[in-house]
């Protein structure tokens, strides 16, 4: 097997420079970095629970970005792994000159880690 050091390289760079994870984030909004945090989902499942701190942008509110700043890093994230609304997002917001990243797993990562939840949600015994 052959090992391409120089593509490994360009691969992990790209991945660190475009994504995040809910533990990063969390880490970032505990020592209370400017970042911002953006939902996509749809606005009935941001009401149900979200990441502390995040605005709701839901598909279709998108080119207006209400809420969003280019003075720094915009964190996206949608449902899970397999949704894809979040890249959608940040295709359409880097072309408007927003630093955006992705949290890899979405807001199902969020939870499974048991991450601080708003509003709260009670959690099963």
């Amino acid at each position: 097997m052959n090992y391409d050091f120089n593509a490994a390289a360009a691969y992990f760079n790209a991945k660190n420079a475009a994504t995040t994870g809910p533990h990063e984030l969390s880490g970032a909004l505990e020592r209370r970095e400017p970042l911002g945090v953006v939902d996509v989902r749809f606005p009935s499942d941001f009401a149900k629970g979200h990441v502390p701190g995040a605005i709701n942008l839901p598909k279709g509110k998108w080119q207006a970005a209400n809420g969003m700043a280019k003075d720094r890093i915009n964190v996206l994230y949608c449902y899970d792994q397999t949704c894809h609304l979040a890249a959608e997002a940040a295709r359409e917001l880097l072309a408007q000159g927003y630093p955006v990243v992705e949290m890899e797993g979405g807001f199902a990562a969020w939870e499974s880690k048991s991450l601080p939840i708003v509003p709260a949600q009670p959690r099963a015994a």
